[in-house]
């Protein structure tokens, strides 16, 4: 198995768990801590997670969009050198490059990178994106 593919089994097991878990805790503060603890410590070094809130890493090949210097959540700038690296960090790799590499390798979300995403909503920066998504669906 690939470490992508690894990557969103993972996903797909943490979902499975926090949906039954976060419509029960998710508004405890001890809990809200533990969330963003634990979202702090694991996504920052293994995906770059700048803590957004309203994490797509599953839709986006498990790549961070927030990492692209133009913080793009759809797909790259146009700006995108012919080598496949960034036009604002010349030796870094487009994260979008790598986003779409990466979809190719996924079982279950490798279409997803297809879907438009909404606008980033700056009020939940530094929040639970765990909490954020999965609260707001079990609000509706």
């Amino acid at each position: 198995m690939n470490k992508v593919r690894a990557f969103e089994s993972t996903y797909l097991f943490c979902l499975k768990i926090l949906s039954g878990i976060i419509p029960v805790l998710g508004t405890k503060r001890p809990f809200i801590w533990f969330m963003v603890t634990s979202e702090k410590a694991l996504k920052k070094p293994l995906f770059g997670c700048q803590m957004c809130g309203q994490c797509i890493l599953h839709s986006t090949g498990m790549v961070c969009p927030m990492g692209c210097p133009k913080t793009l959540r759809n797909g790259p700038c146009g700006g995108v050198r012919s080598d496949g690296n960034c036009e604002i960090k010349p030796d870094m790799k487009c994260v979008w490059v790598r986003a779409w590499d990466n979809s190719t390798q996924m079982a279950v979300f490798t279409e997803s990178i297809q879907e438009i995403q909404p606008q980033l909503d700056h009020s939940l920066s530094g929040t639970s994106a765990w909490i954020n998504d999965l609260g707001k669906k079990n609000d509706s």
